[in-house]
């Protein structure tokens, strides 16, 4: 977006840290699928049990405002990869491969090209031009299109089905078996495992049955449709408004939650695996572990399932990062800042000593690990550009406010929302519609019209019709238009 606020004293204590490392650091990236923020207990949920992951977060840096750009997982991991926003990588199931300039500035290709010996399980979840994700890294334990919760159907994982017969628990013995490896070569190694769970189907591990047996949930203050009146009749036109009953979240909710925090349980146990051969190697010390998911999940939240539409349980995620070399005093920190999935790559970039990819878009975290400031950006985009027409949509976050901007108009009206993040987490009342917010309003609209300008100079190819869909003093009917066109 070209708005990053990025201080000077901020990138002289990043240097400083970094040049005072000794030797390059292992560097592991675990990856959720669907993982709402509402699953963990560092997350504030007395119901669920996650204690590897606390540990986690108790000895690292937790982020309460880290924003997927992209709420779909296709288009979330090409943004994971690169550092892009989706308009520029051009990466989602219906729209475009990620291309080989955009790969080759990715941050498992940049580690490798540094020494780093990387590895990669699970969900790979992007399509690729002119490549197979294997060629990118030494260790492959990765499967196409959602693969599956049963390991034996996963062909890269299969000598793991016998003793690791759900996938999740797969994934953490081959990061044992990993490290085991990478432990002995004396070079720094860069693992990847991206889990399948809590995706759906909601298939967990029949082993842990009894974590949350007959156990009743907390639902969140915005569950149920009478917390949707007020929002975009655009919202509800797919399948994230259906999913409320298909799903069961509207008369089977505990039964339903049971199954999500059960494959996140599973995915807690496989961390704890992959936590004990860092130790067993004597790796603890020399290893930084970033956790994260590629979009969050509605669970209900204003009578919607599933994910993609731009509210806080689908867009806000869960971020941690621990870093051993942290003092004590850093340790358990909580980070305000406004931070997005377009990060991750230069993070793990800068990390590993390496220069900036000035393709990036994201900002590289490093140095909050030093200081705390809550200014780092000043706003992102999110978006959707996939599936019905009818639910696509352009909006921006602040720390304080999310504007959205609904611009389909076929039977209904273009529409706008406005959140105040700071006094309306839950996102229960539009404040667009109140003539008070008017001056914010306006500087959203700003902020919105900036970004607009952005998609139209820089999109991919295949996101080019989104300058004109995403303009805002365009009228719907020369839209509509051009949708016709391209859909014959």
């Amino acid at each position: 977006m070209g708005k990053n606020l990025l201080f000077l004293s901020s990138s002289l204590l990043a240097l400083i840290f970094l040049n005072e490392l000794k030797g390059k650091p292992n560097i592991i990236f675990l990856l959720a699928d669907d993982q709402a923020t509402i699953s963990m207990g560092c997350y504030g949920n007395k119901d669920v049990v996650t204690p590897n992951l606390d540990r986690l977060s108790r000895k690292g840096l937790t982020f309460d405002n880290h924003y997927v750009t992209t709420a779909i997982c296709m288009a979330s991991r090409a943004s994971i990869l690169t550092g892009s926003y989706e308009y520029q990588h051009g990466c989602n199931f219906n729209k475009g491969r990620l291309g080989e300039k955009d790969l080759e500035n990715s941050y498992p290709v940049v580690l490798k090209k540094a020494g780093y010996i990387t590895g990669f399980a699970g969900k790979f979840g992007i399509n690729l031009k002119n490549k197979s994700p294997e060629e990118i890294f030494d260790w492959w334990g990765g499967g196409p299109g959602q693969t599956s919760y049963a390991t034996k159907r996963n062909i890269s994982m299969k000598k793991y089905a016998d003793k690791y017969p759900h996938s999740t628990i797969s994934y953490g013995a081959f990061g044992r078996d990993f490290i085991n490896h990478a432990s002995k070569t004396g070079k720094p190694f860069c693992l990847s495992i991206s889990f399948k769970a809590p995706h759906m189907p909601d298939t967990p591990d029949g082993k842990y049955n009894d974590v949350y047996k007959n156990k009743t949930f907390q639902k969140p203050a915005n569950f149920g449709r009478e917390y949707s009146r007020h929002l975009s009749q655009q919202s509800k036109q797919g399948r994230q408004w259906e999913r409320w009953e298909t799903w069961g979240y509207k008369d089977n909710y505990d039964q339903v939650m049971q199954k999500y925090h059960q494959l996140v349980y599973g995915i807690d146990q496989a961390t704890g695996m992959i936590l004990s051969a860092l130790e067993d190697n004597g790796l603890e010390n020399d290893t930084i572990i970033i956790y994260t998911s590629d979009n969050g999940f509605l669970c209900g939240s204003h009578g919607y399932g599933s994910k993609v539409l731009p509210y806080e349980e689908s867009v806000r995620v869960p971020m941690i990062i621990y870093d051993p070399r942290l003092e004590s005093k850093k340790q358990g920190k909580r980070i305000a800042a406004l931070t997005a999935n377009l990060d991750i790559a230069p993070t793990i970039i800068e990390l590993a000593g390496q220069k900036k990819v000035h393709t990036n878009e994201g900002i590289s975290l490093v140095p909050l690990f030093t200081e705390g400031q809550s200014e780092w950006r000043h706003s992102l985009a999110i978006m959707n550009c996939w599936g019905p027409i009818e639910s696509q949509y352009l909006g921006i976050v602040t720390r304080k406010w999310k504007y959205i901007y609904w611009f389909y108009g076929e039977k209904m009206v273009p529409k706008e929302e406005l959140f105040n993040m700071e006094k309306d987490k839950y996102e229960l009342i539009n404040a667009a519609e109140d003539e008070r917010n008017q001056r914010d309003l306006e500087k959203m609209r700003a902020l919105y019209d900036q970004e607009v300008s952005s998609v139209k100079k820089e999109s991919a190819s295949s996101h080019k019709i989104y300058g004109a869909l995403f303009d805002r003093t365009i009228p719907w009917q020369k839209k509509r238009e051009l949708i016709q066109t391209i859909n014959n």
